[in-house]
């Protein structure tokens, strides 16, 4: 029996239409479109505070609301749990992950101690993508923040030997790192075609777990 395995991509950079977009559209190239469902949500557009480890999580959870803070959190904890693949695309700053990613994987706390959603997260694929300017500049790290997080919430890493990195889908947007600016370049990812199909081998191992566990 065919299934079709539902995509949820969170970007975790502040620019729109920007290098992090544009890999998260590329990783998916080559996917058999009748097996998968994707959506992306962009950390830029919501607002996410910071989790205050107020416990609320813990003992009053009630459909709709898994945590005590007002904000967008809950769009994104509900697509989460309804994902069987999830992509977490970071910029690299200062190297690690973006201060957008770090405060919503923080909120991803309600999957780990929630009285209704613990263990929601678990088995579900989970993907690591960065796109640094600089080729030493904090991929490795930034992919290790997002996996820790995978397995947290008691995920599967997916890795894949014949890409950049095994950490993750690894993209360069200085011409092959170098760090020198090009300013004709705004999505310089594109001119980093291993790193481009390091996010397709990936996905498409992604694609292969989730088979594997859903099957």
């Amino acid at each position: 029996m065919n299934m079709t395995y539902r995509i949820l991509g969170i970007s975790g950079s502040p620019v729109k239409k920007g290098n992090v977009e544009t890999l998260l559209d590329r990783a998916v190239e080559g996917l058999p479109a009748k097996s998968i469902e994707r959506e992306v949500v962009h950390l830029s557009g919501l607002k996410i505070q910071d989790c205050i480890h107020c416990n609320f999580c813990l003992t009053k959870q009630t459909p709709g609301k898994y945590c005590s803070l007002k904000d967008d959190a809950q769009v994104v904890f509900e697509k989460a749990e309804a994902a069987d693949i999830i992509v977490l695309a970071s910029p690299v700053y200062f190297m690690r992950t973006s201060a957008r990613m770090a405060a919503m994987l923080d909120r991803l706390r309600v999957f780990v101690f929630g009285n209704l959603t613990a263990g929601r997260m678990k088995n579900k694929i989970g993907v690591s993508m960065a796109a640094a300017w600089a080729r030493n500049g904090g991929l490795e790290t930034t992919h290790l923040t997002h996996i820790l997080a995978f397995l947290i919430l008691e995920m599967i890493p997916a890795s894949v030997h014949q890409g950049v990195s095994p950490l993750g889908a690894s993209v360069l947007s200085s011409i092959g790192g170098s760090g020198n600016i090009d300013s004709a370049a705004s999505r310089g990812i594109n001119n980093d075609e291993s790193g481009v199909q390091s996010a397709r081998l990936i996905m498409r191992r992604a694609l292969e777990l989730a088979k594997l566990m859903y099957k």
